[in-house]
């Protein structure tokens, strides 16, 4: 008979903020849903308030709070460390975790730089011949109706891939007033729109295509450079001067690149935090010789799909509506037509990461997919800083 343990897998979670409470609504739900080998068990919550963390456990449903993340690695009842913290802190806490013989997750973007990234590729690979799993949670792959397009794509249903487009538009930044805070300062967040927006856009865009980017040539802009301080910030905080108790936008706000996949095939991406109006405008399209595919975040359960075999006289996009049983994921929800929402995401991610574990498989998006990213990041941002821009001269 197994033992207590090996029937379930205790998760313990670093940050308990906006990506902390979506990832615990994914170990809280995920074997109550889907017939798991082992149960997740929410062990322990970890943030450096004392008072806040305790709440976020009583809200979130964990079992006990700590305010050092080195105690929650040490406990003997997580077997897999959870990290949703600013990037700033990926690094020291999935290598440390590894190190410690943990499975890992990992949100995006892997790191803050590439040689952080490179550095828990390399901690995940070593781990990885103990027997450990890490993956970095890239949510949107869990999106049933993304997981079906790709499906598409590699049964051939596009044909040939040609183009893809992928744009990730929101507005909260629009403000001039709204305050200076973490994702906007380098040391922390390592980049704005490009690493908190571009990372989705670039992983599912290699994800849906089934190929990598082999170049890009980019722009980047930040169009309010200087922000008050948040309340209760100390100033001098970041990188800069600090004047009247404002302090400067140290990463971008807006990101815009082309780039070239490896069978030839052309893409553009967008990511901004300026877009009036956008609230989490993801839309992404891809174009091959037989077909075309779209999704759009604002409809979370449907594609558009058209058929170029099709006469002329009968074609045009239609909608498929990703609720059927035999779709990703849906075998376990509700009947054809009940609509799935951004919250489902992270509970598929966290069934994903369980049967990996359970099946002893490399998980996906593992952190060589997470690095691979970071590289295609690295390269927007140094393209970006060395681009010319070029006054044509009247004839």
């Amino acid at each position: 008979m197994e033992s207590p343990e090996a029937q379930t897998l205790g998760v313990g979670m670093v940050g308990y903020a906006f990506m902390g409470a979506a990832h615990s609504q994914g170990w809280r739900t995920a074997g109550r849903v889907f017939d798991l080998p082992c149960r997740p068990v929410m062990s322990a919550v970890c943030g450096r308030d004392p008072d806040a963390v305790r709440a976020a456990a009583a809200k979130h449903g964990w079992a006990a709070a700590e305010t050092d993340w080195r105690a929650l690695i040490a406990r003997d009842d997580v077997r897999l460390v959870d990290v949703c913290t600013p990037g700033d802190s990926h690094a020291e806490i999935a290598i440390a975790a590894l190190e410690a013989g943990k499975h890992v997750l990992c949100e995006k973007p892997l790191a803050n730089s590439l040689a952080e990234a490179e550095a828990m590729a390399e901690a995940a690979r070593q781990a990885r011949e103990r027997g450990q799993v890490a993956m970095v949670g890239f949510n949107y792959r869990r999106t049933p109706a993304i997981a079906h397009a790709r499906r598409m794509v590699a049964e051939g249903r596009i044909g040939v891939l040609r183009h893809v487009r992928v744009t990730y538009l929101q507005d909260w930044l629009v403000d001039p007033e709204f305050p200076l805070v973490w994702r906007l300062r380098r040391e922390l967040a390592g980049s704005g729109a490009l690493g908190d927006l571009g990372a989705h856009i670039v992983d599912l865009a290699q994800y849906l295509a089934g190929e990598r980017l082999i170049g890009v040539s980019a722009l980047t802009e930040t169009f309010v450079r200087e922000r008050p301080l948040p309340a209760g910030a100390v100033a001098g905080l970041g990188a800069g001067p600090v004047s009247q108790g404002r302090g400067p936008v140290t990463v971008d706000d807006a990101a815009l690149f082309t780039g070239r996949l490896e069978s030839g095939a052309l893409a553009s991406f967008e990511a901004s935090r300026f877009a009036a109006g956008r609230k989490n405008a993801l839309r992404i399209e891809l174009n091959g010789a037989l077909g075309s595919l779209a999704f759009d975040l604002e409809r979370l359960n449907e594609l558009s799909f058209h058929d170029h075999t099709e006469p002329a006289a009968d074609s045009g996009f239609r909608r498929i509506l990703v609720t059927e049983p035999d779709h990703p994921y849906l075998e376990a929800w509700w009947p054809p037509g009940h609509a799935l929402g951004y919250d489902h995401t992270f509970v598929h991610q966290a069934r994903d990461m369980v049967l990996a574990i359970a099946a002893g498989t490399d998980p996906e998006p593992s952190f060589e997919d997470g690095l691979q990213v970071q590289r295609v990041l690295a390269a927007v941002e140094d393209s970006a800083e060395k681009n010319c821009v070029y006054t044509p001269v009247p004839a």
